[in-house]
C-alpha cells in the first residue's frame, strides 16, 4: 500500500501539482495541515486536496487562523498579513472545509497531527528533547507531523529510550522498526535550503518511509504572490528554501 504524505502546502498549487505527478500511483493521501497561508492559491489547493480519493486531512495553525479559530496576533507581521489576505480570497465553502478538519486523527498504524501530539496546532517538534516529551502522547508505532517544514525523523531506541534525530537523502527507503515521529517536510514552502517540494510515501504494510523531492516552477509562483499583494518575503524565500 502506498500512502502519499504531504504537509504545509501553503496555497502553492504549482508545487502541489508537481508532487501529485511525481508521486505516481498511490492508494490514499494523508495531508498534515496548513493547506493555506503564504501562497497565492488557497481555494485551488483546498479544492484539489479535498477532491483526491481516500484523503485524510488535518488542520494546521494557518488553516485555523484563516477560519477565525486562531488569533492572527500569534503570527509574525508577514504571516499575519498573508492570513488576512487569504481570508478575503477564500470561498465560504472552502473556509467551512478547513473549519471542519480534525486536529488529530488516529489510523491503524499511524497518528496524524500538524504540530505535535500534545499541542496539535502550535508546537514545533524541532529537537530530540521535544520529541521525547511527545512520545507518550501516541500509541501507534508511527506519528506523522508537519509544521516545521523540515523533513526529519525522531526515533526512540527500544533499548535505552533515547531519541535519535535522523535526516534522509531523497529517494531513500527507511525501514521503520521502532517507535518513530516522521515529518515529510513542506510541499509549498520548504525551509531546509532546498527549494524543491518535499513529500513522502508511507507503506504501512512493509512499514517503510520513502522521502522525495521534486522541482517546480517557483518563479511563476513568486510572480503570482506579488501580483495579489502578499508580502515579498513569501516570494523571495521560495527560491532558496528558507
Amino acid at each position: 500500500m502506498r500512502i502519499l504524505v504531504i504537509s504545509d502546502v501553503h496555497a502553492n498549487l504549482t508545487a502541489l501539482e508537481a508532487v501529485l505527478q511525481a508521486a505516481g500511483t498511490f492508494d490514499a493521501v494523508w495531508c498534515l495541515g496548513d493547506l493555506v497561508g503564504y501562497g497565492p492559491d488557497p481555494n485551488e489547493c483546498v479544492e484539489r486536496i479535498s477532491a483526491l480519493p481516500n484523503t485524510s486531512c488535518i488542520k494546521g495553525n494557518h488553516d485555523a487562523a484563516v477560519t477565525g479559530e486562531g488569533d492572527v496576533e500569534y503570527f509574525n507581521d508577514e504571516a499575519g498579513s498573508a492570513i488576512l489576505i487569504t481570508r478575503e480570497l477564500m470561498t465560504p465553502a472552502n473556509i467551512q472545509y478547513l473549519r471542519e478538519l480534525p486536529e488529530v486523527q488516529s489510523m491503524k498504524t499511524a497518528t496524524l497531527t500538524h504540530g505535535s501530539l500534545r499541542h496539535p496546532i502550535w508546537e514545533y517538534i524541532i529537537d530530540p528533547q521535544i520529541a521525547l516529551e511527545n512520545f507518550p502522547y501516541f500509541e501507534t508505532q508511527v506519528a506523522l507531523v508537519g509544521h516545521t517544514h523540515l523533513p526529519v525523523a525522531f526515533i526512540m531506541d527500544d533499548k535505552n529510550g533515547k531519541i535519535h534525530r535522523r535526516t534522509f537523502k531523497p529517494n531513500f527507503i527507511f525501514p521503520i522498526t521502532m517507535k518513530t515521529i516522521l515529518n515529510p517536510g513542506s510541499v509549498g514552502q520548504p525551509r531546509d535550503y532546498d527549494p524543491r517540494a518535499s513529500y513522502a510515501i508511507f507503506n504501512p504494510e512493509a512499514m517503510t518511509w520513502e522521502y522525495h523531492r521534486v522541482a517546480y516552477d517557483f518563479q511563476e509562483v513568486q510572480k503570482r504572490i506579488l501580483k495579489i499583494g502578499l508580502p515579498e518575503k513569501h516570494a523571495l524565500r521560495l527560491s532558496e528554501g528558507w
